[in-house]
């Protein structure tokens, strides 16, 4: 990456660190002492979790389109005024329909403020390219787990969980809006392009490739967001401790961004089919290891999990991108997401019946969703598409 380019991605990255953190990631810890507020089970939580997850898949090719005539710039500031706006609503829930309105509200931030939102700015901004871009802001939002997690699990310690919203809330607006604001480029001629293809809506067909990448990411979308809910719940049912499960997540964000720089360095010189058949490897081989040796081995595990899953985050961007080109690449993002934002809505809650029925047996179901994905990966070729 050239200096030009690095404040663009230090302020991304660290926008999506707090975007990541503050939403996606707030469930996880979030779940058990709002449902006891509430004086309902957990699972109503990850419920209205899962149908922000659906808002946001429906609303992906809208804001991918819209980030393709205009650029990023307004669409990413917007997303901390929307997702600090549900933060705050959600502190403020002292009924299930007032939270169920607060994770709609979330929803709709997520869909303009996380990965694909942000992969569309760069591919506006950077066009062929955005791949080392791409993956500079996954380095430093890998931490997003490592930093979110620890921050409010002390934030409802220390001043409970409806503070620790409200905390979060003003983080986005003191910290993510300015930087998306000031940061970003304003796109040349962004207005008149958009009011001249306001009316002509782009026709992608949903050919063989692209139906085979919105089945790859739905099915590792599952996986991640299954992990994301209840990754210690998963580590406990092996035979882990507790602590040993929490230690063991806490090592998913550097392994993530050890996988990342390692796409940054020697993997670059690769098509992104290589490194995304890779990572569809790791997790079904952590899985063994954890089946082998029970919960001792739950760092390994976390560690083989942590580091597919960064290389498929940069997947997510760059294997459209070196596939398809940079024309309509946020609306193209939009419409593969779907299905794995689909994915990752149904995933915690899914996943958390799962667990019930099956215990550490889950993982079959997991690595088997991996390995469904790897094979597809090899039904699609390397060279970029007519369109």
């Amino acid at each position: 990456m050239t200096r030009r380019q690095l404040p663009i991605i230090l302020a991304l990255g660290t926008t999506q660190t707090l975007a990541w953190a503050s939403s996606y990631y707030v469930p996880a810890l979030l779940a058990d002492p709002m449902a006891h507020d509430l004086g309902v089970s957990s699972n109503w939580i990850f419920g209205a979790f899962s149908a922000a997850l659906v808002i946001s898949a429906m609303l992906g090719p809208r804001i991918g389109r819209q980030i393709d005539l205009v650029g990023g710039r307004q669409v990413l500031s917007a997303s901390n005024l929307i997702i600090a706006a549900g933060l705050v609503l959600l502190g403020l829930s002292q009924s299930i329909a007032v939270m169920a309105i607060a994770w709609l509200v979330l929803g709709i931030g997520m869909a303009m403020g996380l990965y694909d939102a942000a992969f569309a700015a760069l591919g506006r901004i950077y066009g062929t390219e955005a791949r080392r871009p791409i993956t500079g802001i996954t380095l430093m939002a890998g931490f997003a787990s490592t930093v979110g997690w620890p921050l409010t699990a002390w934030g409802i310690a220390h001043i409970g969980w409806r503070d620790t919203c409200f905390a979060w809330a003003a983080a986005n607006i003191l910290i993510g809006l300015p930087l998306n604001l000031f940061m970003l480029p304003a796109i040349k001629g962004a207005k008149q392009a958009a009011a001249a293809a306001a009316a002509e809506k782009p026709h992608l067909p949903l050919d063989r490739t692209m139906i085979l990448l919105g089945f790859i990411f739905a099915a590792v979308w599952t996986v991640t967001g299954a992990m994301a809910a209840h990754f210690p719940r998963i580590l406990e049912a092996t035979g882990a401790t507790p602590a040993e499960a929490i230690a063991a997540g806490a090592l998913i964000g550097p392994a993530q961004v050890g996988a990342r720089m390692l796409e940054a360095g020697f993997l670059s010189r690769f098509h992104p089919l290589w490194s995304t058949r890779l990572a569809c490897l790791t997790h079904p081989v952590g899985a063994v290891i954890v089946a082998i040796f029970g919960g001792a081995a739950a760092s390994a595990f976390a560690l083989f999990h942590g580091s597919g899953n960064g290389i498929l985050t940069i997947a997510r961007g760059t294997l459209p991108l070196s596939i398809f080109g940079p024309k309509d690449f946020g609306y193209r993002l939009g419409i593969i997401g779907a299905p794995a934002r689909m994915a990752q809505a149904v995933a915690p809650l899914a996943f958390g019946l799962l667990i019930d029925l099956m215990g550490a047996k889950v993982l079959i179901v997991s690595s088997a969703l991996s390995l469904s994905a790897l094979v597809a990966l090899f039904l699609i070729r390397p060279e970029r598409s007519p369109d």
